[in-house]
């Protein structure tokens, strides 16, 4: 899954489509910039085949901004009381990023059972995921940080790994220049490497 900053909003669709073009139909798209929003909103309306997450939801009323926006879902980098309860109350599943046992416990008690385990490579990578994980069969991860094309497959290859996050589909460079052929290259690549 791609992790999406989008500094210009006319960058959002072509985006989203080269993406798809590529075989990447899951998307995160994050609040770090203005326009993040509205680029969810446009995704969400003009690229219906794509599946449209929100990245960067650090409280409830971003929670509720990006549901109204179209997000199908929202991660988290980290976990809090108050946006777990609005997750609970909410419309769209939440992934929460965690980091500890601790962490991925407290969600659990919500009731979730999917985790973004980020930063994972600052975190430990591989090794720390797999350790982490072994107590909690029933649970499932999205690594994000530090995630790499040299790296992404050794995450796949774990149990407890859902799917992975990574910025390396999107290079601020190609999406400046519009070169969307290079992205869903890049997209088409990486599918093809997690396939096997």
């Amino acid at each position: 899954m791609p992790v999406i900053v989008i500094n210009k909003l006319e960058h959002a669709v072509p985006l989203a489509k080269a993406l798809v073009a590529g075989g990447v139909r899951v998307l995160e798209v994050t609040l770090r910039t203005e326009c993040g929003l509205d680029a969810i909103r446009a995704i969400a309306k003009e690229v219906p085949e794509a599946i449209i997450g929100a990245g960067t939801v650090i409280n409830p009323q971003q929670l509720q901004a990006v549901t109204e926006a179209g997000a199908q879902f929202a991660i988290s980098p980290g976990l809090t009381a108050d946006l777990l309860q609005a997750a609970t109350a909410g419309t769209i599943p939440l992934i929460p990023g965690i980091s500890t046992v601790s962490e991925l416990m407290l969600g659990m008690d919500y009731g979730l059972r999917e985790f973004k385990f980020f930063p994972a490579e600052a975190n430990g990578g591989v090794k720390a995921l797999q350790a982490i994980a072994g107590p909690f069969p029933q649970v499932r991860f999205c690594p994000t940080g530090g995630i790499s094309p040299g790296n992404y497959r050794d995450y796949l290859a774990l149990k407890s790994v859902l799917c992975i996050g990574g910025s390396w589909l999107v290079p601020g460079d190609a999406l400046e220049q519009g070169d969307y052929a290079r992205i869903t290259e890049l997209a088409r690549e990486a599918v093809n490497g997690a396939r096997g």
